[in-house]
């Protein structure tokens, strides 16, 4: 039988134990359950190396009362980590952190097959979502956070950046609502991967609608024949351009009637805020960014170039 100073001993030693560094030899991810229990846990723990006394980390936390305040989740722990920094952990729910990153000019179908793939989530996507309000961003989550929580995260967050930068738009644009703002913000993404371009696309583009030409934009046909379900996977031809759909802006006159893809913050600051210039044309000029020009003339002499350019394989 224990005396109080066995007991006092005892205690003192189990103290240190808890407080020392752990046997765990590398980074280990471990998944506690939720309705796990303190026993349940400790076992867990020590079968992927992280305790070595587990009978020590349960006497701790029922002196301490914390086994009440563990929390379940995914959480990763660094190697020699202590009992003690395992019980915060726990207690603090600090799991681990997982993100998803949806590149600019996807479509809805493209970003729900990219949230379908990623299997950190869990749960149906939502039904009704409309192209061009999903904001494309690096976004946090937790493992098992469901999918239908990013995509509203995504859409109050495109909400956010079309409500201050169109309270801060020129003046003068040709269009009178954010909503169609962001159809040309998708034009925009989707003309060029070239940033610092894209509030001069936006400025041609404006231009044109003032002039009350047509857009003639090839990702608009693209979206025509796809309805966004991917890639066309070929060049587009003349043919192609004749097509009857509403989103086909080299037979209609104005604005596509939605968005043709999700455009990232450049790309609607860029809608927002063209940028200034007499410019009525532009072709890619075979180096990933585009030759512009005021004149039909010198629009046909850099499409020529371009065309030299391409055949050589420059």
């Amino acid at each position: 039988m224990l005396t109080g100073g066995g007991v006092f001993a005892l205690f003192q030693w189990a103290q240190k134990e808890y407080r020392a560094p752990g046997p765990l030899a590398e980074r280990t991810v471990v998944v506690i359950e939720p309705g796990s229990g303190l026993q349940r846990i400790a076992r867990q723990l020590s079968e992927a190396g992280i305790l070595d006394r587990p009978e020590v980390f349960i006497a701790m936390l029922r002196y301490t009362g914390e086994y009440r305040d563990l929390k379940a989740g995914e959480y990763a722990f660094d190697p020699a980590v202590s009992p003690e920094a395992v019980t915060r952990k726990l207690v603090d729910n600090d799991v681990l952190s997982h993100a998803v990153t949806i590149p600019e000019g996807l479509t809805v179908y493209e970003i729900f097959d990219l949230l379908r793939q990623n299997t950190d989530l869990t749960g149906e996507l939502p039904d009704g979502v409309v192209e061009g309000t999903l904001l494309p961003e690096t976004y946090h989550f937790n493992r098992g956070e469901s999918r239908a929580d990013i995509v509203r995260r995504m859409q109050i967050a495109l909400q956010a950046v079309v409500a201050d930068l169109w309270e801060n738009r020129s003046a003068g644009l040709p269009y009178a609502t954010p909503e169609e703002a962001l159809v040309l913000a998708s034009i925009v993404e989707k003309e060029t991967g070239v940033a610092l371009e894209r509030p001069h696309i936006a400025g041609v583009f404006v231009n044109r609608l003032n002039k009350g030409m047509r857009l003639q934009s090839d990702p608009t046909v693209v979206y025509a024949l796809t309805s966004g379900q991917g890639p066309l996977g070929r060049e587009l031809t003349r043919q192609d351009w004749k097509v009857d759909n509403p989103y086909n802006t080299y037979q209609n006159t104005g604005l596509p009637p939605g968005p043709i893809a999700n455009p990232g913050r450049d790309a609607i600051a860029a809608a927002m805020n063209p940028m200034p210039t007499k410019d009525l044309y532009f072709v890619a000029d075979g180096t990933g960014g585009h030759a512009f020009a005021e004149t039909l003339k010198q629009h046909n002499r850099n499409v020529a170039a371009w065309r030299k350019a391409k055949s050589s394989g420059n």
